[in-house]
């Protein structure tokens, strides 16, 4: 692929800020959390969102199907939801004229561009691990067959905090396939009174398409160009490292830290900076990427310990902790 022209880029952040534009018009407020679903968008990668009931995280992913042209589909998951209401199942067909039987695949609505898992951890393990081919390889395999997803193939996951009543925790495998884990917090007073008047009005806008699956193809084409000095490579990979318990690891990783973030947490921090270098409209990353994206990348793969639970603190607080004791280079 051939490195974009300014006019190119500019023509092609237009249409970002258009998209964002059409997003505002259902999803009052809430601009870092869609600055990272844009990211995962154009890294090609899943993204896992979750907060409490009432923030519209279901309304904000619906609205991000409705702007982009794409196929999109949406699945409730429920405690009684078996792995073939998503994936698909085999269906018996007789042939009127000849009268032989055949099995034949229907496929389930992971077949899509844009899958909506709304409320994934209220669903069991088994039928959560449905989806890890699918998020990994963008194939499902059924009856000895694989079967390839058309691209873009994206998973955006909604789920309610693990606290709450009714909810399965994801398996460690599956949340290291989601390239970013964000959170969606309560709205400010001013946006809170926005709501009420856009939501108790006589109708809802149109969300209008203003991008198509090509077009994300290439974005994400452009995302892989974008550059990363060695400096901030260097920086990214000791982050990660730094994670995993070690007698070098920082103290907060050493005293609240039972297993750290493995190699795909390096790749999806590098293209996470990469697609929001983009979304600026740079063809280079920064420092500044790197810190923005650096809890949503890592808060779902570092798993606290007992210490860390007792003393109340997040993974957010040992990324925090991890940022200030291995500051970034001087220059990018």
């Amino acid at each position: 692929m051939t490195t974009p022209t300014e006019a190119e880029i500019k023509a092609k952040l237009s249409q970002l800020t258009e998209l964002k534009a059409a997003i505002g018009q259902a999803v009052v407020g809430q601009n870092e959390v869609v600055e990272q679903l844009l990211v995962g968008l154009l890294a090609g990668g899943h993204c896992l969102i979750e907060g409490v009931p009432g923030l519209g995280k279901t309304l904000l992913v619906r609205t991000l199907g409705q702007a982009l042209s794409l196929e999109f589909r949406r699945v409730q998951f429920t405690p009684d939801l078996m792995p073939s209401d998503i994936l698909g199942t085999e269906v018996m067909e007789e042939d009127h004229g000849t009268g032989r039987r055949s099995f034949r695949f229907q496929p389930g609505p992971v077949f899509t561009n844009l899958l909506l898992a709304d409320e994934l951890n209220r669903t069991p393990p088994k039928t959560q691990a449905a989806l890890l081919e699918a998020m990994q390889e963008h194939t499902v395999s059924y009856a000895g067959t694989t079967y390839r997803l058309e691209e873009p193939f994206f998973v955006l996951a909604t789920q309610n905090p693990l606290e709450q009543a009714g909810t399965y925790p994801l398996p460690e495998a599956q949340l290291d396939r989601f390239l970013l884990n964000i959170r969606v917090g309560y709205p400010t007073a001013e946006e809170e009174r926005a709501i009420l008047v856009q939501t108790t009005g006589a109708g809802a806008g149109t969300v209008p398409q203003v991008m198509t699956g090509a077009e994300v193809v290439t974005l994400q084409g452009w995302v892989r160009q974008v550059h990363v000095s060695e400096g901030l490579l260097g920086w990214i990979t000791a982050l990660v490292r730094a994670t995993r318990p070690s007698p070098e690891a920082p103290k907060a990783i050493i005293d609240y830290v039972r297993w750290g973030a493995g190699p795909r947490a390096g790749q999806a921090l590098m293209l996470a900076a990469k697609a929001r270098a983009l979304v600026h409209g740079r063809l280079a990353a920064t420092r500044d990427d790197v810190r923005a994206l650096a809890a949503p990348v890592l808060r779902h793969r570092i798993l606290l310990s007992f210490a860390a639970e007792a003393e109340r603190k997040s993974p957010d607080d040992v990324v925090a902790a991890l940022l200030a004791a291995l500051p970034a280079p001087g220059s990018d």
